[in-house]
């Protein structure tokens, strides 16, 4: 079976990041496959030392005849059973009239699109159960919709030296991931520092809502106790620094860092978006509170504390075991590409 992936995402993000765990684990499971993304250094550079066969292409939004004439030729000439498309714009870039088509297209969604980028594509993947029942509503047929999840690393490191960023060994030290963007309502995260006298906040990522945070953090007296660290490859030291990861989105299709800390033995608290509702059995492996409700955000983080803390980080890390691991995540995906394969 030779499988394409294409992927037109962003430079940085959560199904980025998967998309490239992802073509590794592959890679080592000896699939025979190629993947075509967009001319991202550092993105290339990890699948190829992966030893993924890489191409790049622009995909650009509009009139890109480069990409359509690059994608018909590499499809004409590798011939793959299966083309793997990353969310709408690779899905929607794909040929949907090709002399000779003789593959499956699948389209993975990322979060709640509009079909109408998915149109060419035979098979549908959602990471979250709800995903799929929202195609589903929409009218995607139920035998070609199928719920495949994610998996993170467990790769484990030492604590990142908190005095490298100018934090005190002794504070209880929250950790944020993710895009600054109002979905992720980091906003929320700080109102709740400001709640949070003794705690310290590192904040990982980067996105248009940069410049605002931090004037916010200033304006709420709190930046001596904030760290906004940019994006971050390396997560795994962060983990081991932190004492909790706090997920505040007001809306998370899956919730990638919240398997992140699972992995990482860190206990979590999220908003209750839906995707973090479905991830989080609330009290047993995880804290939910209410969206946009920073009092809340901070009485649980207060909670979280010696055994209690202890119990959910352990409770978090065999529900990725259970569910979310490496080995099954991918055995699910090849089982599910040799049943759909022509």
């Amino acid at each position: 079976m030779r499988l394409l992936q294409l992927m037109a995402g962003a430079q940085y993000g959560g199904a980025e990041e998967f998309f490239v765990r992802l073509a590794l684990a592959f890679e080592r499971a000896n699939v025979d496959q190629r993947v075509i993304i967009r001319g991202y250094p550092f993105r290339q550079s990890q699948l190829v030392s992966g030893g993924v066969r890489t191409n790049t292409l622009s995909f650009r939004r509009w009139f890109d005849v480069r990409t359509s004439v690059g994608l018909r030729r590499i499809i004409r000439d590798w011939r793959p059973d299966i083309v793997l498309t990353w969310m709408s714009r690779a899905s929607h870039a794909c040929p949907k009239f090709l002399l000779g088509r003789e593959f499956v297209h699948v389209g993975r969604l990322g979060g709640y699109y509009k079909l109408k980028y998915f149109r060419g594509c035979d098979h549908l993947i959602g990471n979250t159960p709800g995903m799929v029942e929202y195609v589903r509503r929409l009218g995607w047929p139920e035998k070609s919709s199928h719920y495949l999840p994610n998996f993170v690393s467990e790769t484990r490191a030492p604590p990142l030296d908190r005095s490298t960023l100018n934090t005190p060994d002794d504070v209880p030290l929250l950790l944020g991931l993710g895009r600054l963007h109002e979905n992720k309502a980091f906003d929320v995260l700080l109102d709740s520092i400001a709640l949070l006298p003794g705690h310290w906040l590192w904040l990982a990522g980067t996105g248009s809502q940069e410049a605002a945070l931090k004037a916010q953090a200033a304006r709420l007296g709190i930046e001596q106790r904030v760290r906004f660290l940019g994006w971050r490859d390396n997560v795994a030291p962060l983990f081991s620094a932190a004492n909790v990861l706090v997920c505040p989105s007001r809306s998370e299709p899956l919730g990638n860092v919240v398997l992140e800390a699972w992995a990482q033995h860190v206990p979590v608290v999220a908003a209750a978006s839906e995707g973090l509702r479905q991830l989080i059995n609330h009290g047993v492996n995880g804290l939910l509170v209410p969206i946009d409700d920073e009092r809340a955000l901070a009485k649980s983080v207060e909670k979280l504390t010696g055994s209690y803390a202890k119990e959910l980080a352990v409770s978090g890390w065999a529900s990725y075991r259970e569910s979310y691991n490496e080995a099954a995540v991918v055995n699910g995906y090849l089982d599910f590409f040799n049943e759909v394969a022509l």
